[in-house]
């Protein structure tokens, strides 16, 4: 409980020594300021001043001293996790700390301090973007701290930390069907909300590290060092380093550096097969054919008479079986090869709400389902409404 951002592999994020440049036409002025050492803003003053200048969300700016009050001087075990970027402390604002605050729970991560440029443009990347965005599927970033080489974010508590904590666990009950189908439509209401944005954003690290859940196991996506600002205008792409986790990151963009939404679309399709079978994008500790995820799966996943084999066996059964089969469907779908030929994020959230519908009923009455367009149908259509 309340292990928010463990992480179980180093969190070193690029996938590829190749790298691409960077055209400044193709990112918001926002992340321009951003694009070399000499314009990244480094002090308080600057960091502030680049904030307030697109910012839509209030944030609170601390003193490292009120972050040491707020997590008992960083008690270790007030620890929750860590990573490549250091390590993140369940804290608590009272009111004693500043007249006005409301008491809350709040995650406190802290950078590793090693002051590099890549670690300080990621955090950053996260004030600069959750400043700007809010949307109940996004974590929300209560604040930060810039002083001297202290880099920190102060999240919103997330009660029940990661979905891969969760769908991993070797102590907690497996997570039963209609709560993942419920995660999987949380998750993916936050992805189609950045896509759809007024500046279109494409997350680049969807994994099931990164989406956190809540008492009530809604879904919120964290982590937005790897960020960037989407396409816009006539451009189908923008251009960037490869950056991103292994067995999730999009095929075409490890190729080529070329990054869209459909690249989150396939990310999307991984996190999708790992809530489907209960296996992890990659594990070495299984048999060589079955290490890679997708690989395993997708040939699988469009026969009828196969696909209730990938299901994650600690389920037993419980699951109604057509709304497995389009659930299955759609993670195919996400995970085409050719990027043009994945839904949109709006797509899968209006494919999934069904699904949620027959979770809810199907937990007051199992033999009742509610029958849907399968997810192969309804994107062929549009497919072919595209076409003509």
């Amino acid at each position: 409980m309340g292990n928010c951002w463990c992480r179980r592999e180093p969190s070193v994020h690029r996938v590829s020594s190749n790298t691409k440049s960077e055209s400044p036409k193709e990112k918001s002025p926002s992340v321009n300021a951003m694009k070399d050492d000499s314009k990244l803003p480094s002090n308080p003053e600057e960091v502030e001043h680049l904030r307030r200048s697109s910012a839509a969300n209030p944030l609170i700016v601390f003193t490292f001293n009120e972050l040491k009050i707020i997590t008992g001087n960083f008690r270790p075990d007030h620890m929750l996790g860590g990573g490549g970027f250091g390590s993140v402390y369940k804290g608590f604002i009272d009111e004693d700390l500043r007249e006005g605050l409301q008491p809350i729970p709040v995650a406190v991560k802290v950078h590793d301090g090693d002051n590099s440029y890549q670690g300080h443009r990621e955090w950053l990347a996260e004030v600069i973007f959750l400043g700007q965005l809010s949307h109940p599927n996004l974590v929300k970033l209560v604040g930060y701290c810039c002083e001297d080489e202290h880099r920190v974010l102060i999240y919103e508590y997330m009660a029940r930390g990661s979905v891969e904590n969760n769908l991993f666990s070797r102590v907690l009950l497996p997570l039963p069907w209609s709560i993942r189908m419920k995660i999987a439509f949380g998750a993916a209401k936050g992805l189609a909300f950045l896509h759809e944005a007024e500046k279109p954003v494409i997350y680049r690290d969807f994994k099931t590290s990164n989406i956190l859940l809540d008492l009530d196991y809604n879904a919120k996506l964290s982590d937005f060092g790897l960020a960037k600002d989407g396409p816009v205008g006539d451009k189908s792409h923008v251009s960037t380093r490869i950056m991103g986790t292994y067995g999730y990151a999009a095929p075409e963009y490890i190729m080529t550096g070329h990054l869209t939404p459909r690249s989150d679309v396939y990310s999307y399709g991984v996190v999708l097969l790992e809530l489907l079978t209960g296996r992890k994008s990659l594990d070495k500790s299984r048999p060589a054919r079955e290490q890679n995820l997708t690989d395993w799966a997708l040939p699988l996943l469009k026969e009828k008479k196969k696909f209730l084999n990938i299901v994650d066996p600690r389920l037993e059964g419980d699951y109604p079986i057509k709304e497995v089969h389009r659930a299955a469907m759609l993670a195919y779908h996400c995970l085409n090869r050719n990027p043009k030929a994945r839904p949109l994020m709006r797509d899968i959230v209006d494919s999934l709400e069904p699904l949620q519908v027959s979770c809810e009923v199907s937990n007051e009455k199992s033999n009742w389902t509610v029958i849907i367009e399968s997810p192969n149908e309804a994107f062929q259509r549009k497919e072919d409404a595209q076409c003509n």
